[in-house]
């Protein structure tokens, strides 16, 4: 197998990924709504997915009109990185059940979830995001792509968690029960 194909695989399952998370996000949000949870940065929320799509995007326009080459040993290197990044995600969105979604939804009474990554991280979802958005692009030596989102990415992650710390602050028991001198933070 090439290593053109390898990467075109990848971009794939990505976002054949991302689309079966939006399917299941899609259900949760309407399960949290029915629990009473309510949604908070719903006005970032399209921009968050513009990013996205413009991310994926580019990791396919970069290699192609640039002519970036892959180099074997960089490639093995972030395809290494990006399984532990899918590895958190997939940790994450288990540990978090039915509670995860790509939306910021916050039921207010129900405790926030402290174990699994969680027990370590504040935030171990949008870490896996951050590894993602560099070893994807850099597979195929997309440096331009992985800088700029990285970039952009660090932004939106910024308006994210302060949005979604607030809201858990203000309808659960996450400013007591997180620990933030044990869990790192992005």
């Amino acid at each position: 197998m090439s290593w053109q194909l390898l990467y075109a695989g990848v971009i794939a399952f990505v976002i054949v990924q991302r689309l079966s998370e939006l399917v299941v996000s899609h259900r949760n949000v309407h399960r949290l709504r029915l629990r009473g949870g309510v949604e908070f940065g719903a006005d970032h929320y399209p921009w968050m997915v513009a990013l996205h799509v413009a991310f994926l995007t580019s990791c396919i326009a970069e290699p192609w009109f640039l002519d970036r080459p892959i180099r074997p040993w960089l490639a093995t290197a972030m395809l290494a990185l990006l399984a532990i990044g899918m590895a958190l995600r997939t940790w994450t969105l288990t540990t978090l059940g039915d509670r995860w979604t790509t939306r910021i939804v916050v039921v207010p009474g129900e405790a926030p979830v402290t174990t699994g990554p969680f027990r370590i991280l504040a935030h171990p979802n949008y870490l896996a995001v951050v590894i993602e958005i560099i070893a994807i692009p850099m597979i195929h030596t997309a440096w331009l792509t992985a800088a700029v989102f990285t970039v952009l990415n660090a932004g939106m992650l910024y308006l994210r968690i302060s949005t979604e710390e607030r809201a858990l602050t203000r309808f659960t028991t996450w400013d007591r029960d997180f620990n933030r001198e044990v869990r790192a933070r992005p």
